[in-house]
């Protein structure tokens, strides 16, 4: 018969410590009290505790105090605090001091017993075996790289994943953005559970709302049938909001109202529904400067910011762009069912060369239109197509983009990379979106963003 786990909870209140215990015990958690952080310290070094939870306001000090102390002690144990009702900046300091997650008074049990399994999962053999940085459990793409910087890039995945906190994702279009957010979430507690990733600069304006959070039949024309919203599609997992920049301000207070109440209210619906979903959002764009212009919620950066992490740019990590090409040549193969192929070493040193504005996913399409048009098995430098004026030897000239602001210039190279699938697809919009690896949906809001006129 295997162990009941074993939970710390530190309240000075003896009706919360008596709910509390009441309610992890019909979990078929033991437990063990405290109503200070000495006695709580005195605890810790007397037991192995799975899990903690923890009140802001203790007699000798706050909860983050003794977050920072587990942290710094017992650094796998998972901590949740439990702070007044509509605090969210002492929440957002305790998911920065590292805890694992927080409740809101007066506790919500449903919402209790959700978190400490999702805390409890993460000392479970499989969790605790699971230190491959390189794949997710589902088997998909790899993270490839053994820079530094990917390295460090492994571990803070694998630290992230233990926790709850939002998180939002920085690198430039192209990187693997998502997959760092599928890899945050496929190694964490929600992994069984749906991970939703969603680009907001993909969906019409008029149809946020009810695709984020749904509608109810009748509440608008078209509206033919209730809906449920992307939320309720990550029930119990992860949202991915990529591009999170391009949501209009409207949106953005909604959105903002959803993460912190953890609950929603679908179109022509009286009632709110309660969520359990975990927020990672990801932009290529400066979110800071967007909220000195205006353009972006100070409040709402704030939530979605508790932690940031950045994703490296292919030119800040050329080291692993041998490694990186051949991973990518055998899934190019493997998918399109073609021959074995590989590549010389002087069309590698010309990858190695190139500044690759569109990173990973530029890559990828050059290696996918040279494999195509390759006349033998070994890619030949001739067969990359590279172009002449991006080469590296322009790259630290103070002209290599004419002084153009970045947006501006990425901006530029994204409408040429468009302009040219769209000619080799003899303006099929949908083939075109197939060779730049995105949807339909969002090669649309490109064409008019770009203002790139077909006619």
């Amino acid at each position: 018969m295997s162990k009941a786990p074993l939970a710390l909870i530190v309240d000075d209140e003896p009706d919360i410590l008596q709910l509390l215990g009441i309610t992890l015990s019909r979990m078929n958690i033991d437990t063990r009290k405290a109503e200070t952080i000495t006695q709580a310290k005195e605890l810790l070094s007397q037991h192995q505790f799975d899990f903690c939870l923890t009140d802001m306001r203790l007699p000798d000090g706050d909860g983050i105090d003794l977050i920072k102390f587990i942290q710094d002690k017992f650094s796998q144990l998972p901590v949740a605090l439990i702070t007044a009702h509509g605090n969210m900046e002492t929440a957002i300091d305790a998911m920065k001091a590292g805890a694992f997650d927080f409740l809101s008074k007066p506790v919500d049990l449903p919402a209790l017993r959700s978190l400490i399994n999702n805390a409890l999962k993460l000392n479970t053999p499989s969790s605790n075996n699971n230190t491959k940085t390189t794949v997710t459990p589902k088997g998909k793409k790899l993270l490839i790289g053994d820079t530094e910087v990917m390295k460090k890039l492994k571990q803070t995945i694998l630290k992230l994943a233990r926790s709850q906190a939002p998180v939002f994702i920085n690198g430039e279009s192209g990187t693997g953005k998502e997959l760092v957010a599928k890899l945050i979430h496929f190694k964490g507690p929600r992994g069984e559970n749906p991970f939703v990733p969603v680009n907001c600069g993909a969906i019409p304006s008029e149809l946020m709302e009810s695709e984020f959070f749904g509608h109810k039949k009748g509440s608008f024309t078209g509206a033919v049938a209730d809906k449920k919203g992307l939320f309720q599609a990550a029930e119990g997992g992860t949202l991915f909001l990529d591009e999170i920049a391009e949501l209009p301000i409207s949106m953005q207070v909604k959105l903002l109202r959803a993460i912190q109440e953890k609950s929603i209210r679908p179109v022509g619906s009286d009632t709110e529904i309660p969520v359990d979903t975990r927020i990672l959002s990801a932009s290529h764009r400066d979110l800071l400067a967007l909220v000195h212009d205006g353009t972006f919620r100070q409040d709402l950066f704030y939530r979605i910011n508790v932690i940031e992490i950045n994703v490296p740019s292919l030119r800040e990590r050329t080291d692993d762009i041998p490694k990186l090409t051949r991973y990518l040549i055998e899934q190019l193969t493997r998918t399109h069912g073609l021959e074995k192929a590989d590549i010389s070493e002087s069309a590698l040193q010309d990858l190695a060369n190139y500044d690759f504005p569109g990173n990973i996913r530029e890559l990828e399409n050059i290696l996918e239109r040279a494999l195509t048009l390759a006349s033998e098995e070994i890619i030949q430098s001739d067969d990359l197509n590279l172009p002449d004026n991006l080469k590296a030897s322009s790259r630290n000239s103070s002209t290599n983009r004419n002084n153009q602001p970045l947006d501006e210039y990425l901006a530029n190279i994204e409408a040429a990379e468009i302009v040219s699938a769209l000619e080799k697809s003899k303006g099929n919009k949908t083939k075109a979106a197939k060779l730049l690896g995105i949807s339909f949906r969002a090669m649309r809001y490109k064409l008019e963003k770009l203002d790139i006129d077909l006619d």
